[in-house]
């Protein structure tokens, strides 16, 4: 009961904090509420929202996904050199695309689990290379354009007229975490994510295999990146392997740890994801109306980080702290119980 209320309270704290920055940022500008600016809120949180989800899975279980960034733009590029070479057909491309970006997840699960690197950090880090490598290759280090319009779909399609349109791409990520968030808390699989964060061990002895899950969770976080990969297309109209050196992966990271979720791992929501990834979109919108410069940017989006961090181990000192008293407490009433007897 008191983990509930503790996840209840930090993701009333996340919502207050996003209202209060919109306060601030629409007493700045006045344009901040105006129908365009909040759809365009909606379009770049889609991307990075997509991205989250397999990151959110990892970080439950006390990895990270490092590659998400490289794998999205791997994955777009990869639809562009095969429209190159004539493959014209926009759902093969899709699914071409999709399958790339859970192998690619896949080798990260396996050099965890079959391999024993000695932690996601390395073999997701070395991946995120290899993909920005092979984003280039396949490309020629060219940027590439002219997709079928039904690679495009997912993020230029847009629903009404209000502000351009209310964005399809943020409508699929609602749908997207609402599913996540039912398979998280009411399926074996979802629990047995929590239960390998909480204590890997003990979730092994208990005959979860450890290996299948761990291994689903980055085939998962490539299958979400393929997701961000393909919306990207739809948002910029072209494919470009130089991408892969953007800070994705470091936004992903920062959505889930804002939204709750933790290093330690068995911590995390949909719904605490999905504010996390709103307060970083509106960050980012808030930047460019203000005029900051990127180097600022950069400064403020990692002191966000690191206070959502410091955060995220007081919170774990004082339930430790509360689980202790807990357990004194009631190691004291048996005793005198005892004592009455």
């Amino acid at each position: 009961m008191t983990k509930k209320k503790s996840g209840s309270g930090l993701q009333l704290g996340t919502i207050m904090a996003l209202v209060i920055m919109c306060a601030f940022l629409a007493i700045s500008n006045s344009n901040f509420y105006s129908a365009s600016n909040i759809m365009g809120i909606f379009k770049q949180t889609a991307f990075n929202a997509f991205l989250a989800v397999g990151m959110l899975l990892c970080l439950i279980t006390a990895g990270i996904d490092l590659s998400v960034g490289a794998n999205a733009v791997f994955c777009a590029c990869l639809m562009g050199a095969l429209k190159e070479v004539g493959i014209s057909n926009g759902i093969v491309l899709i699914l071409i695309a999709i399958l790339a970006g859970g192998l690619m997840g896949f080798i990260n699960g396996t050099l965890l689990t079959r391999l024993h690197l000695p932690h996601p950090f390395v073999s997701t880090l070395g991946m995120k290379n290899v993909l920005w490598g092979l984003a280039l290759l396949v490309t020629g280090n060219k940027m590439i354009n002219n997709f079928p319009s039904s690679v495009e779909f997912l993020g230029k399609q847009t629903i009404g007229s209000a502000g351009g349109g209310f964005p399809v791409g943020f409508l699929v990520v609602i749908v997207l975490y609402i599913i996540m968030h039912f398979f998280l808390s009411r399926t074996a699989l979802g629990r047995s994510i929590y239960c390998a964060g909480g204590n890997l061990e003990a979730t092994r002895l208990s005959g979860i295999n450890t290996a299948n899950v761990l291994t689903f969770c980055y085939t998962m976080s490539g299958v979400m990146a393929a997701l961000g990969g393909i919306y990207s297309i739809g948002r910029s109209g072209i494919c470009n392997g130089a991408n892969a050196t953007y800070p994705y992966d470091t936004d992903a990271i920062a959505a889930c740890i804002i939204g709750g979720a933790s290093f330690t791992g068995g911590k995390g929501t949909m719904f605490g994801t999905m504010l996390g990834a709103l307060i970083i979109a509106v960050l980012r919108n808030g930047f460019t109306m203000l005029s900051i410069e990127s180097a600022v940017q950069n400064i403020v989006l990692g002191l966000v980080i690191i206070l959502a961090v410091l955060m995220d181990v007081v919170r774990a000192g004082v339930e430790a702290k509360n689980r202790r008293m807990a357990a004194a407490a009631k190691q004291e009433a048996e005793e005198k119980e005892k004592v009455a007897k």
